[in-house]
């Protein structure tokens, strides 16, 4: 083990660490989520019975598990709460400003297994980066890589929650690190701040109402009763991390990868809604946001338009939109611009 940690420095990981593969209770937890009907539209999350909970039906003969964490809040991104209460501004969760973090870690992962066979010889295993159904929280939590909180992130004393996860199953038979406990204590700050109510329990996660899934998961229109509560999010939200009081120990990332590209911390939602789509599949090359498509990215915006200050600039560029080939951007725009043509617009 101590060799492994040594790894991490080389490789760039934040943290790395070995946890049990025996899940029954989070099994227990998570058919109960499906059950609720949480998941909404994602069907991908009940697709595979078993194999989520349990890392061995997945890839039989894994015995052990190593987690590992990467830091992405990037240090020179404008202010994330600033940006907020700025309705012109565009907010992009903090994590999608930058480069798609899968293919980095992923092989990242893969020399880490490299090594390992260098010094062990060859070894069953396989790398995970959000790539397949695998309860990383929970393995990352039995490797000592923090708890799960009230909003359902991963939370460590040291390092709050801005990071990303990372799993290499393998049928070596690795000591165990010693899980995590859970510090939220009486804390229940990330519950309010959740501007759709997503949180309707500690721990427990409506995703039809988390921002996140409406901006990014969510394939058709957006329910009229978030539209509002989504402000300026435009992909993804962070609403309840920010207010996290562990989060005053976020280590920021050494990853230039990690950095803000195109000004998407800082962008105005006017310019980005002018984007054409060729625009649009140039800028966001190697990032997180290209998976929702150049139609999600309007219907996006234009909901944020809506919750805009009026303008004639703000009604000119949804006007030029109103007849846009797409009927799910059309109904979008035709909401925005009810917001402003009726008066209710925020400002």
């Amino acid at each position: 083990m101590p060799r492994l940690r040594r790894r991490r420095t080389e490789l760039g990981f934040a943290r790395i660490g070995v946890g049990a593969i025996e899940l029954s209770q989070d099994e227990a937890h998570f058919l109960d989520w499906l059950r609720a009907g949480f998941n909404g539209e994602m069907h991908y999350m009940s697709r595979h019975g078993a194999k989520r909970s349990r890392p061995r039906e997945l890839l039989p003969g894994t015995v052990s598990c190593i987690s590992v964490r990467l830091d992405y809040w990037p240090t020179e991104a404008a202010d994330a709460a600033a940006t907020l209460a700025e309705s012109s501004a565009a907010y992009v969760s903090r994590y999608a400003l930058g480069r798609d973090y899968h293919k980095l870690l992923r092989a990242r992962l893969q020399k880490l297994c490299d090594r390992i066979a260098g010094a062990v010889g060859p070894f069953g295993h396989r790398v995970f980066t959000d790539s397949a159904p695998v309860l990383e929280k929970a393995l990352a939590r039995n490797a000592g890589l923090g708890w799960i909180g009230k909003h359902t992130n991963l939370i460590d004393t040291q390092a709050g929650s801005y990071f990303f996860l990372g799993e290499i199953y393998l049928d070596l038979a690795l000591p165990a690190d010693a899980p995590a406990s859970a510090h939220c204590g009486t804390c229940s700050a990330c519950l309010p701040a959740c501007p759709t109510g997503a949180i309707v329990a500690p721990y427990r996660l409506d995703a039809r109402r988390c921002i996140s899934y409406l901006t990014i998961e969510l394939k058709g229109a957006i329910p009229t009763e978030f539209r509002r509560a989504i402000g300026n999010r435009i992909y993804g939200c962070d609403d309840c991390q920010l207010v996290c009081p562990w989060n005053k120990f976020a280590r920021p990332t050494a990853e230039k990868d990690f950095s803000p590209r195109h000004g998407l911390d800082r962008a105005r939602l006017l310019d980005l809604f002018c984007w054409s789509e060729a625009d649009f599949l140039d800028r966001t090359s190697g990032s997180a946001i290209r998976r929702i498509g150049y139609e999600r990215w309007l219907r996006n915006l234009a909901v944020a338009l809506g919750n805009a200050p009026t303008s004639p600039e703000v009604i000119a560029a949804l006007l030029e939109r109103a007849e846009h080939p797409s009927e799910l951007v059309r109904e979008h725009v035709h909401w925005a611009l009810a917001q402003h043509l009726e008066g209710t617009a925020a400002g």
